[in-house]
């Protein structure tokens, strides 16, 4: 089997790269930069998923069995900066893939599976608690709203007889997310205070509540989908929400620090303009059809993330 990966330089793309190539995968790569976390387990190709020509040039060269779209603006608080990027990269790339992945299945007489990442902030102010695949989708922020956008196009493309498969992931996180994410930030901060190197992390919303998984187990629902005989939505989540300051708690608990109150202010401009309400994923689905059940609970996410933190300032690394 052979599998394009858009975005394997990030979280998610790192850990299916590394899954497919442990399964006997052959694996593609496409990101604006060669990666080096993944470079001797796949083939680069460089360039830009909202750039037509390339995404048609790297699907005809990869000849891909699966392709999984894991490219894109991946943070709510960038959309905002710069909605019409979020439009762009998120939304309409997402159609010239699945454009690209019909004329190759056309062209080679062999089908072309796709499974695109999508979001839990596609359902935004949503009308019920937990959410499911048939939940409305009222996005409340360009990032939610350009996932909307190309979560429908997947189901566009099922209609023209692509196996094309929408994971609505809700939140998920490992010690591969970037710095500039929340829960990262919580960790690296609290990893630096139990150090003494800082004293103080500052945060926007602590009410603000998430249903936070795994990453890892969420790149193995990515494959399910991808070998499922029927493609389908699937929404992906533990079924538990938790705040920010659940989260803060539990990343001081791990270093044994309890009265981490006097360690956490709040920054007014770290507040999002709109702040979607609780969502809490109901993965049923996933459950009955995929088999797919989270293995590592919200607890052990936290200890893995604020230890590996640990280990890098004590390397020196951070």
């Amino acid at each position: 089997m052979r599998a394009l990966i858009t975005g394997s330089n990030g979280q998610d793309g790192s850990y299916l790269a590394e899954l497919l190539h442990s399964r006997g995968w052959e694996v593609h790569a496409l990101d604006r930069t060669a990666g080096s976390d993944v470079a001797t387990i796949a083939r680069h190709h460089v360039g830009s998923v909202d750039d037509v020509e390339t995404v048609d040039r790297v699907v005809a060269a990869a000849d891909p069995d699966c392709i999984f779209n894991l490219a894109g603006m991946s943070s709510v608080a960038d959309s905002w900066a710069d909605p019409v990027a979020a439009a762009r990269i998120n939304g309409v790339a997402v159609v010239a893939l699945l454009h690209a992945a019909l004329r190759q299945q056309e062209s080679t007489a062999r089908r072309v599976r796709f499974v695109q990442a999508s979001s839990a902030e596609i359902f935004g102010a949503a009308e019920r608690v937990p959410q499911a695949e048939t939940t409305a989708i009222r996005p409340t922020s360009p990032y939610g709203a350009s996932k909307a956008f190309a979560h429908s196009s997947v189901g566009v493309s099922r209609s023209r007889g692509l196996h094309a498969s929408s994971a609505i992931l809700f939140n998920h996180e490992s010690p591969r997310r970037p710095l500039k994410f929340v829960t990262r930030k919580i960790t690296n901060g609290v990893a630096r205070i139990a150090s003494g190197e800082d004293f103080t992390l500052s945060l926007g919303n602590l009410e603000a509540e998430r249903d936070w998984g795994w990453a890892p187990d969420y790149v193995d629902a990515l494959l399910r989908m991808a070998e499922a005989d029927r493609p389908d939505d699937y929404v992906i989540a533990t079924g538990v929400s938790r705040s920010v300051r659940d989260f803060v708690r539990t990343a001081f608990a791990t270093v044994g620090i309890a009265d981490w109150e006097r360690h956490v202010t709040t920054d007014p401009s770290q507040l999002r303009p709109v702040d979607a309400p609780v969502l809490r994923g109901d993965a049923g689905h996933a459950r009955r059809v995929l088999g797919w059940s989270p293995t590592v609970t919200f607890e052990q996410m936290v200890e893995r993330m604020v230890h590996h933190d640990l280990e890098l300032i004590a390397r020196g690394d951070a």
